[in-house]
């Protein structure tokens, strides 16, 4: 997230004109939006890449005239709620059964195996091909699980869906075709939400990922510029896969780190935002930002890993350019971080008038903080446009949501900048589709830390900083810094909720979560 409050706001504080510990400050302060800033400037070059081609419409150059057989990649680790529902779905798409090979590669080391096993079976019975894969020391993680899985692949084209995806019948017919490029190494369908109205977390996630899947995908792939494999709900070329290196695990974000080394290889990739392929969403804070964290420390190692070989390539300076956005774009949380430091009773801006007003404030406010929503509301209104009025609605949580992520995601970006190793946390699900569904009582947790105590202290200093603003008639940045204060309140409390909530350790086949 950018920043979301205009450098006025500074002004609640007490000055410290003249001081050598205010020129710093100013000069602190100064900097962090600057950079926000540049964030900002370029997520409205995203929606111009995204305007000037979404109707540039991807299409095959030609269809097989002979379908090629397509091996299905089922990456799992400790899916008791989800996996029998992912089996089932894939056992149904709308493909020759002679063509498709299932691959259930499976790490679990819970009942898992059982539930896996069984429905191998059932399906070997019913006529599919399909091989059960289980390693013990789980090296790798996903990397090597999906490394182990590419060994024994039958097919020259492999379509990967984690545990919690449900892929439409017709998602390798809409998709295998692109293939008939031999340039086109991988294809790329956009993520839809199974639970998207479960509750408000599940709804900002949906916005959230809806901009970054429809704009950010969408316009880099179109412009011809690198995207990305988001790990899931795409099909590689087998060949790709190799010749770019195969799998890694030297970061956490395997699917990032290929893309850029198959592109930088030569490869072409397709993004295509009319294919959906529908997935659960964390409906527990604590797993959302566990995940958060992954991906965005992931982000980073990739960014270090291969920003160097970037540059140093013959590509043209746009794409250089704009891979290196990409590849920074989450150190905008560590300037966020920061920023929520700067802001302390001791310091003030400078009062500059109207000048400074029209030459710095605005410019800034409208690079840093509106950028932000009218990136999120042109989502929302391309994906929904008879209801997108409904969903704006819900930005001022989004915008909160993401400052309150701030601290989560800055720890990432520093553990990942000093080489900080840690293994690849999945994120629960529980196969919540319905309102209805419960997932308090499931079994799956993310590890406890002690980051919600810091996020409390956030809270309670932007309490302050409320009661401070509106003492001294500073009106205008209220609104500011309620969300600040709301977005540390609300997942702090939501991260100390999912600890309190009682643990029963049952087991459901179905899919569903286990009622309370």
């Amino acid at each position: 997230m950018s920043a979301l409050l205009p450098q006025r706001m500074a002004a609640v504080a007490t000055p410290m004109q003249g001081s050598l510990g205010h020129i710093i400050w100013t000069f602190c302060y100064l900097s962090v939006l600057i950079g926000l800033s540049a964030y900002g400037v370029h997520r409205y070059f995203i929606i111009y890449l995204y305007l000037k081609n979404r109707n540039n419409t991807p299409v095959p150059s030609r269809y097989f005239e002979q379908l090629p057989k397509v091996t299905v990649q089922l990456p799992i680790f400790n899916e008791v709620y989800v996996a029998e529902r992912l089996l089932r779905s894939v056992s149904e798409l709308d493909y020759p059964q002679e063509l498709l090979q299932i691959q259930v590669l499976d790490d679990s080391t819970d009942e898992t195996r059982e539930i896996t096993a069984s429905c191998a079976e059932e399906l070997r019975q019913c006529g599919f091909n399909v091989q059960l894969i289980h390693r013990v020391d789980r090296s790798g993680f996903k990397a090597g699980a999906l490394s182990a899985g590419l060994t024994a692949a039958e097919g020259e084209f492999l379509c990967i869906l984690d545990a919690d995806f449900v892929p439409e019948r017709d998602l390798l017919k809409r998709t295998i075709h692109f293939f008939t490029d031999p340039k086109v190494g991988m294809i790329q369908t956009r993520w839809g939400h199974l639970n998207r109205g479960y509750s408000l977390l599940t709804r900002m996630q949906a916005i959230f990922l809806d901009g970054h899947l429809l704009l950010e995908q969408t316009a880099r792939s179109r412009s011809g510029r690198f995207f990305n494999f988001n790990g899931t709900a795409g099909l590689w070329r087998r060949s790709c896969i190799e010749q770019s290196g195969g799998w890694q695990a030297d970061t956490l974000c395997e699917d990032l780190d290929l893309s850029y080394r198959a592109q930088l290889a030569g490869w072409k990739f397709v993004y295509l935002a009319d294919v959906v392929t529908p997935a659960e969403l964390p409906v527990d804070m604590n797993g959302f930002k566990s995940q958060q964290h992954r991906w965005t420390k992931g982000s980073i190692q990739t960014c270090k890993k291969l920003l160097p070989t970037i540059w140093r390539s013959r590509l043209p300076f746009p794409i250089k350019l704009e891979a290196t956005g990409h590849l920074m774009s989450n150190f905008a949380y560590l300037l966020l971080a920061l920023l929520c430091v700067l802001l302390h009773p001791s310091s003030g801006a400078p009062e500059g008038g109207w000048l400074r007003t029209v030459l710095v404030d605005i410019p800034i406010f409208l690079a840093a903080s509106v950028s932000v929503a009218v990136f999120y509301v042109c989502a929302q209104r391309e994906l929904h446009p008879r209801t997108w009025m409904r969903e704006i609605l819900f930005l001022p949580c989004l915008l909160a949501l993401g400052i309150g992520l701030s601290l989560n995601n800055a720890r990432a970006v520093l553990e990942a900048l000093i080489n900080h190793k840690s293994d690849f946390t999945r994120t629960p699900k529980y196969g919540i589709e319905r309102k209805s569904q419960k997932w308090r009582s499931c079994k799956y947790r993310p590890l406890k830390s002690a980051l919600p105590l810091a996020e409390l202290g956030f809270a309670i200093y932007f309490t302050y900083f409320v009661v401070f603003a509106i003492v001294h008639g500073q009106l205008l940045s209220v609104p500011f810094l309620l969300m600040f204060q709301g977005g540390f309140f609300y997942v702090c409390l939501s991260s100390f909720g999912s600890r309190w909530s009682k643990t029963n350790f049952g087991t459901s086949r179905a899919g569903a979560a286990i009622p309370a």
